[in-house]
């Protein structure tokens, strides 16, 4: 069943309002979809490159605002739709033991890694932060940096490279952006350090 949702979101790739599809995809990626964005993204932005940054534009923008109908529903309504979206998923256990450690700094940890590269999957990320309560501005601007630094940097490497570069984003772009999120962590976990604010984890 999940390869068979994955062609056919590579699928509407060639239809004639991909973008409306890539628009609807990266918003629900971040509450309940199982497939990302970037498998509708990237061939997209490979079949018309003077376009990437405008899609990634579009991407970012409808994943922020999937983020947010994520967070709400984290927030309003958990037992009644977000618990049932997770158990569905097998990420509600995963999801109970995120939420022993969810304060704002392991928040920021989980929406840099799940933002650049989809660890863990943003739709739990998105529900934790609105089910213990995080800030709504803090987490649009997490959201906002994370993906649209990933989509971004996705339309340079595609529009620069064409398709040559494909084969590297399936098999190293999420090695990479692991990495960049962990030199992140780092630097803020450093400045706090040096700031001596205190306690760094809420686990």
């Amino acid at each position: 069943m999940l390869k068979r949702l994955y062609e056919w979101t590579m699928s509407l790739a060639a239809r004639p309002r991909a973008e409306l599809w890539l628009a609807a995809v990266a918003f629900v990626e971040s509450s309940f979809f199982l497939i990302p964005a970037d498998v509708l993204f990237v061939p997209m932005a490979l079949a018309r490159p003077q376009r990437a940054y405008r899609l990634a534009f579009i991407a970012t923008l409808f994943s922020v605002l999937g983020g947010i109908a994520g967070y709400a529903i984290g927030y309003y309504a958990f037992e009644a739709l977000a618990k049932p979206v997770l158990a569905f998923y097998g990420k509600l256990g995963a999801f109970e033991t995120l939420k022993a450690c969810a304060g704002p700094d392991t928040t920021l940890i989980l929406l840099t890694t799940s933002g650049l590269a989809h660890l863990p999957p943003i739709k739990v990320v998105t529900i934790l932060a609105g089910a213990v309560h995080i800030g709504l501005t803090f987490f649009v601007i997490s959201c906002v940096l994370a993906r649209g630094a990933r989509f971004f940097a996705l339309a340079f490497l595609l529009r620069r490279y064409g398709d040559t570069i494909r084969h590297f984003i399936e098999r190293r772009l999420k090695v990479i952006a692991v990495a960049g999120a962990a030199v992140l962590i780092l630097l803020y976990f450093g400045l706090k350090l040096v700031a001596g604010s205190g306690q760094l984890l809420s686990c």
